[in-house]
């Protein structure tokens, strides 16, 4: 996905940022969420996190679960539910093709972040394998000497 063009001013609400550490992502999706009027006030108020959500497929349509919307705050009691699954609104061909892919074995649909589009709450859907400790060490080992290459070339650069 190219950057924001001036037509399609992206403003993000909420990122899950343990899933790339969790997760190996295979692709990702773009999908629009169905929500309430008070779900859409907080969020562009900025309460909302995706920590331990997951998307499912049931009776052919995308739900994702467990992300929690706080109540809007001057909400009353038609306020809504924090936690309630959220369908998600995807082609027919992306919902049997992801549904397919799930069948794998150890494939699982998280969202990665929520953001709005053009006036209209989207969420990064990823199709990811899940990281064994292993991976997770190889990770952090990677990321560190990545890092300690970086130190060493700005400290050389100074020196000079």
């Amino acid at each position: 996905m190219a950057g924001p063009t001036n037509k399609e001013a992206i403003k993000q609400v909420a990122e899950n940022r343990k899933a790339r550490h969790d997760y190996h992502i295979e692709e990702t999706v773009e999908a629009g969420i169905v929500l309430v009027g008070t779900e859409v006030k907080s969020l562009r108020a900025g309460k909302a996190n995706l920590r331990d959500s997951y998307a499912e497929v049931r009776d052919g349509e995308v739900y994702v679960v467990n992300l929690h919307i706080s109540p809007f705050e001057q909400g009353n009691r038609f306020n809504h539910e924090p936690k309630r699954p959220r369908k998600l609104l995807l082609h027919r061909s992306e919902i049997n093709r992801l549904f397919g892919k799930v069948q794998l074995k150890g494939m699982t649909l998280i969202p990665l972040r929520i953001y709005f589009k053009r006036g209209r709450a989207k969420l990064q859907l990823a199709l990811a394998r899940g990281k064994k400790l292993h991976d997770k060490r190889e990770d952090i080992a990677t990321r560190d000497a990545q890092r300690e290459i970086r130190r060493a070339v700005r400290e050389r650069e100074k020196g000079f």
